[in-house]
């Protein structure tokens, strides 16, 4: 399947393996090629025999030792890249580009690579290695940026060089890439200089009619023109009837007319080289099987000409900078312009949002995302100067590793807050071990957010509100929260509300804290107050709350907080105005946010105390984990999946743990009561008999297991026991009892969307029940190993609980990071369950281990630039 990717000027190509039919299309790449591309790409003046034996290479079948593909952009060829010739590891293979001489400067050679690289991965190949002559500056700049870590060395007027592709390596080079691309991409959409809108009649209240007079009203700063059956002007914008009939080039169509004529509009704008297209018409892939199929070949149809498209059914799309002046939106009201970015899957929670008086960057209602998505605008968002904040609401996601990737680079320079619907339990899958239940696919979100930074609210009030406290105002240095106020009331409110949202409320040295100034204080007394704690170095945020009265001067008091919140611009400060005649949502020149309730404010606080946290740790790296062997694993892995898969055998799980230096307790299998006798004698006493059939996922619950045998008589009675509860002829597995200050569980769960998520929770017979667990997305830093077991409520139970001896927390994290490793190497890890895991002062040990093996589909790469695919069906997390 061929993948769309942007190139650097923001144009779209289709990205493939080679096939056959493409013979005499690469024939003619090569043909017209000029002579000086030729030298530099095969060291001499080829004749044609050897470029013809060259396309016959590149359209052999794919292999081991060949991979070869193509990028074309419309139905042309503009460059190809292959590898092959692996040296005797198998590990490392001679790779070529070749771009077409009218495309050389637009990325292309390096997005191939790109899809080379991720392609060769399959077949185990880890680096690229090449010739290149001198004086091919592109081809080495090329090498150079797609893998900053590469090598290069000049031998005998020939530069060889090394392109390493490990995610870790090229992960962020790709990123800096793709948000260039994306901008170069979209600004036709969010920055256009000329935009037509189709399906604009004369009758008010329609939404073409509605969203042109929008387009005018706000003062686009561009030409603006209409299109309808009549070609006569609407609302004072002159009118055609024909897309093709527009005069110049349009950056940007915004199509209101019916769903079956959308197409042959967006076929008129690829003839005026229209770049971007809004399509506001509804009837797509949210109305049936034909919807579905009208979407798929609408997005073909913009792909082919390279349209970026926003929808379709959607509100349409809002740009405040004054530069541009864009209001493409027929929701009821102008925007106030401010630093909020926002992108909603819903029109009616982007009306909202619009409503609240946020000031915004840019909007963009997302629709049905046919195209453009919340990763698209985040890479945009970026680097864009407007934008301080950036608010989500999300429905689904497309590729949540990539969502993964971009959202915590965003995060690391402007907050970004989500409200991602569809939270409940109903759509959970079920799973059969304990790390499957635990990574279902709400709390894998969560963890997703968590990682990346995401605040992420719980309803829609509070994410407008934790906006508020995040676009304008300066981040908290910690989590001391000062309460200034006239009414005790609600300083109770408040100190009770710190707490839930994670905020402390400190005793102050000079005064207490929360500080009833009395419901009669005047504006100079809050003034004085509010400046004492401000100054007082003992909060690290102060809320101010006011409450009119006829013995005090309200309005006059807010504007003397305001006055002290622009003196102290490295505080955050927030206030609520109750009673009197005081009607605004910011107070002084700063704009401090005004909230409705104390309430609102301290958990805004607390969203941002989180978030400041958040940014101020830093992200770890991915370690050198010594003893991994990942060839063997390979081998294993896939003599069970030729096997069909599914539940391990004890003794082939403990050979793929042990090839990631994964200790487990050794067991030996026994088929009769003689042959388990014989292993507890051989093992020791006390010795545990379990059941040693795979498909017997949760044993203690089956009778499958025995613990405590001290002698022969009770083994020969657990035997029986223990080897009815499995399949007939599957045996026992016996080993040796030993035990721990604490049992642990940990394992690895993987989802098709989400990709492996690793698990670590208290573990034994009752881990469900207590449901004590901690998650993490690979790939996984250092940090977040250690995250992990510090982040569970049985934490203290680690580090020496009440005079007992603390286990080995490096070793810990030294297991949580080879779960990681072999999960992020070996996506058919489908579900692996390691409970209990002994955790003592000198060692951490799994007991038992449960482990199934699933054929990997063809899964989002999270690293590979591509749009998201023009397929017929789509799965994506529900909402």
């Amino acid at each position: 399947m061929a993948l769309d990717a942007l190139t650097s000027d923001g144009a779209i190509v289709a990205i493939r393996p080679v096939r056959p039919a493409d013979r005499a299309a690469l024939s003619r790449l090569y043909h017209e090629a000029s002579p000086e591309s030729l030298r530099l790409r095969f060291f001499a003046a080829p004749s044609a025999a050897s470029l013809d034996a060259e396309v016959d290479r590149l359209c052999a079948p794919e292999s081991d030792s060949h991979v070869a593909m193509v990028a074309s952009e419309g139905e042309t060829p503009v460059g190809v890249a292959s590898c092959g010739s692996p040296d005797h590891t198998g590990r490392r293979a001679e790779f070529a580009v070749f771009v077409a001489d009218a495309h050389r400067g637009r990325g292309i050679g390096t997005l191939l690579l790109e899809h080379l690289a991720a392609r060769a991965r399959r077949h185990g190949i880890e680096e690229l290695i090449g010739e290149v002559l001198p004086g091919n500056a592109a081809m080495l700049r090329v090498a150079r940026d797609l893998s900053p870590d590469g090598w290069s060395r000049f031998d005998a007027g020939i530069v060889d060089v090394g392109v390493a592709m490990r995610d870790d390596t090229i992960g962020p080079a790709v990123d800096a890439r793709d948000r260039a691309a994306e901008r170069a991409s979209l600004r036709a959409v969010l920055s256009p200089t000329s935009v037509a809108v189709v399906g604009a009649g004369h009758r008010p209240g329609g939404v073409g009619h509605e969203t042109l007079r929008a387009i005018r009203e706000y003062g686009f700063t561009g030409r603006l023109h209409a299109v309808n059956r009549s070609g006569a002007t609407v609302a004072g914008v002159p009118a055609c009837r024909s897309v093709l009939d527009l005069p110049g080039p349009i950056d940007l169509l915004v199509v209101a007319v019916p769903a079956d004529q959308v197409a042959d509009v967006l076929a008129d704008g690829a003839h005026v080289g229209v770049r971007g297209a809004i399509v506001l018409s509804a009837g797509f892939s949210e109305d049936g099987d034909e919807g579905r199929r009208r979407q798929h070949d609408l997005l073909r149809l913009a792909r082919r000409h390279g349209i970026r498209l926003i929808g379709p059914n959607c509100l349409g799309v809002v740009n405040t900078d004054a530069s541009v002046s864009l209001d493409a939106c027929f929701a009821p009201h102008e925007p106030a312009t401010g630093g909020l970015a926002i992108a909603a899957q819903s029109g009616a929670v982007g009306i909202a949002l619009l409503e609240q008086d946020l000031g915004v960057s840019t909007f963009v209602s997302l629709g049905n995302k046919a195209d453009v998505s919340g990763n698209d605008l985040i890479a945009y968002w970026y680097d864009d100067p407007a934008t301080r904040a950036v608010a989500l609401y999300l429905e689904s996601f497309g590729n949540p590793r990539k969502f993964a990737r971009t959202v915590r680079a965003l995060g690391r320079r402007k907050p970004v807050l989500a409200l991602k619907s569809g939270r409940s339990d109903a759509g959970r899958r079920a799973g059969a071990s304990h790390t499957a239940a635990a990574a279902a696919p709400a709390a894998t979100v969560d963890t997703l957010f968590a990682q990346a930074g995401v605040v992420r609210p719980d309803c829609l009030g509070d994410l407008i509100d934790a906006a508020r406290m995040l676009t304008d105002q300066p981040l908290p240095a910690g989590h001391r929260l000062g309460v200034v106020s006239n009414a005790g009331g609600l300083n109770v409110l408040a100190a009770d509300t710190a707490e839930g949202a994670g905020l402390t409320v400190p005793p102050l040295t000079t005064s207490g804290n929360p500080l009833d100034l009395g419901a009669g204080a005047s504006p100079s007394a809050f003034a004085a107050a509010t400046a004492a704690v401000a100054g007082s170095g003992e909060t690290d945020m102060l809320l101010v709350i006011v409450i009119g009265t006829r013995a005090n001067d309200s309005a006059a008091t807010a504007a003397a907080v305001g006055r002290v919140a622009d003196d102290h611009p490295n505080l955050p400060l927030a206030a609520v105005l109750i009673g009197g005649d005081v009607r605004t949502t910011r107070l002084g020149g700063r704009g401090a946010p005004v909230y409705e309730s104390p309430e609102r404010a301290v958990r805004a606080f607390g969203h941002a105390a989180a978030y400041a946290e958040w940014r101020r740790q830093p992200l770890g790296r991915r370690p050198v984990l010594t003893g991994i062997d990942a060839g063997r694993a390979r081998s294993a892995v896939r003599r069970a999946l030729a096997e069909g898969g599914g539940w391990q055998t004890y003794e082939r799980t403990v050979e793929i743990l042990g090839a990631y230096g994964i200790a487990v307790l050794p067991a030996m299998t026994a088929i009769s009561g003689v042959a388990a006798l014989t292993a507890a004698n051989r093992l020791g006493y006390p010795v545990v008999l379990k059941s040693a059939d795979p498909s017997l996922v949760h044993k203690t619950d089956t009778g499958g297991v025995r613990l405590g045998l001290t002698g022969p008589d009770q083994v020969r009675r657990a035997y029986d026991a223990v080897s009815a509860a499995g399949r007939p002829g599957s045996g026992v597995l016996v080993q040796r009892q030993i035990t721990a200050p604490v049992e642990l569980v940990a394992g690895v769960a993987h989802d098709p969307l989400f990709g492996s998520v690793v698990l670590l929770g208290l573990g034994g017979v009752h881990t469900d029940l207590l449901g004590d667990r901690a998650l993490r997305l690979v790939p996984m830093t250092d940090l977040d190993a250690g995250r992990m077991w510090r982040g569970l409520r049985a934490a203290p139970l680690l580090t020496g609980y009440r005079g007992s001896a603390p286990v080995n927390t490096i070793a810990l994290e030294d297991l949580l990071l080879r779960l990681g490793r072999l999960a992020e190497d070996f996506p058919e890890v489908a579900e692996l369950d390691l409970n209990p895991v002994l955790a003592g002062p000198d060692d951490v040990v799994a007991v038992d281990a449960k482990l199934r093996l699933a054929p990997a589909g063809a899964e989002p790469d999270p690293i590979l630039r591509s749009l998201r695919p023009a397929e017929l069906s789509r799965e994506e997390t529900p909402s």
